[in-house]
């Protein structure tokens, strides 16, 4: 089970966020109500992931994201605030938290955004993911495109990402037997790529695939054969 540390100085908001997680079956092991307790929290309940609010009295999210995100075994961070903005954003991820998500975002995608956190993907929420798109898109090269494509791969888990570069032209046994999977496991991580991105086919997977492909150096599709 996924465990979570709740960071947070509006009382309120940390029992509606409990209340969310735990109802979809994820465990909150414990609440700070200020970046300082951050480090004392993660000794004590060993968390996952880290939901942690950017505006707080003593030290705010962003600070305390810096001081314990590379710590080793640290806990994944996901900025969780009541508003947004680009520098918010950006100032977020640079000092190393994985996600960043609105307050005021759907509540019933937190969770899954939360599962997916701990099994090694990035968390967007609509407002930052169209702040990573036009930061990237400012780059050479880079169309808005290209840009979309890889804000949705970073969304994905490691082997959610191995699976997705082997659909164009393969079948799912083709893709099993490559990944050393069962078929129904390949089924699945194809059902969770669709529903993570919004997507209703492989073909629209493959085409996310070769615009991130095209946009980025480190991001190779597979050589795996395809019969």
């Amino acid at each position: 089970m996924t465990k979570v540390l709740i960071v947070d100085d509006d009382a309120f908001a940390r029992t509606m966020i409990h209340s969310i997680l735990t109802a979809k079956g994820i465990d909150v092991v414990g609440e700070a109500d200020d970046g300082d307790q951050v480090p004392h929290a993660i000794a004590r309940h060993r968390p996952d992931v880290v939901l942690i609010d950017l505006q707080m009295r003593r030290v705010d999210g962003v600070e305390a994201i810096r001081r314990n995100a590379s710590c080793p075994g640290a806990p994944r961070f996901v900025a969780l605030t009541g508003f947004g903005s680009r520098d918010a954003v950006v100032k977020a991820l640079e000092a190393g938290a994985v996600g960043f998500l609105g307050k005021d975002d759907d509540p019933d995608a937190l969770a899954g955004h939360v599962r997916a956190v701990a099994d090694g993907a990035a968390a967007l929420g609509p407002s930052a993911a169209t702040t990573v798109i036009q930061r990237i898109s400012g780059a050479p090269g880079v169309s808005d495109r290209k840009a979309e494509a890889l804000a949705q791969m970073a969304q994905l888990t490691e082997r959610e990402r191995e699976v997705a570069a082997l659909v164009a032209g393969r079948t799912n046994r083709l893709i099993a037997r490559y990944m050393n999977l069962s078929e129904n496991t390949v089924k699945v991580h194809l059902s969770s790529i669709m529903t993570k991105l919004g997507l209703e086919s492989r073909d629209q997977i493959a085409v996310i695939v070769d615009r991130a492909e095209a946009a980025s150096d480190g991001y190779t599709k597979s050589d795996a054969p395809s019969t």
